[in-house]
């Protein structure tokens, strides 16, 4: 028998190169199946505002009992055909603007695309809906159908202006899917995560 002595580090200890190479290693298991949760909270309240009513399917969880998701999809990312898409009913609500203003400030991109959906409704008496249902084998915004559930005559233009509307909202959700995934593995983020769990490494970064 015989005892081995063998030099263990903290993250800060490492060099860079055994730094990147524990980053490496937690990147493989980082993300948990839920990471994108908070991204699909607040797209399903934004999309409540708008007058979205998304679809849900229940989720079991693992201590028993069952939790209702929203019917958002996405595949992703850096590869073609990825991107996002909902299911849900749409139709008119009243202050839908405003709620959307308030609940976002500072993002454009959604006040466009709410104001935009304001515009054509005021066009139609406020009374274009639809239900909107994912179709294809992938998950972006183009791969859609649009029900027109209304009872008046709607131009096509204005059908046209709704879908891309809410293809618009879509691919906002995408994106912002897009960047909390960049977020949980940016070098920032996972530096802090080895930190708090106080992980040690051998000298070339493997987890000791």
């Amino acid at each position: 028998m015989r005892t081995v002595e063998q030099k263990v580090y903290k993250f800060d200890e490492l060099s860079d190169t055994a730094k990147e190479r524990a980053r490496d290693w937690w990147r493989q298991g980082a993300l948990t199946d839920d990471w994108w949760d908070f991204v699909y909270d607040d797209a399903a309240q934004i999309a409540e505002l708008m007058g979205i009513d998304l679809r849900t399917r229940p989720v079991k969880l693992m201590g028993g009992g069952t939790r209702y998701k929203p019917n958002i999809w996405f595949s992703g990312f850096y590869s073609q055909g990825d991107g996002a898409c909902f299911e849900g009913d749409y139709s008119y609500r009243k202050g839908s603007v405003k709620a959307v203003k308030a609940h976002a400030p500072q993002d454009t991109e959604l006040h466009n695309i709410v104001e935009g959906l304001y515009e054509v409704q005021k066009r139609n008496f406020y009374r274009i809906s639809c239900k909107v249902s994912h179709s294809g084998h992938y998950y972006h915004s183009g791969c859609t159908e649009f029900d027109w559930t209304h009872d008046i005559d709607v131009s096509s233009d204005d059908h046209a202006s709704v879908k891309k509307l809410l293809r618009e909202f879509m691919d906002w959700i995408y994106n912002r899917l897009e960047e909390e995934h960049d977020y949980q593995l940016s070098d920032e983020q996972v530096d802090d995560s080895i930190r708090a769990n106080d992980y040690e490494f051998e000298e070339n970064g493997d987890i000791y």
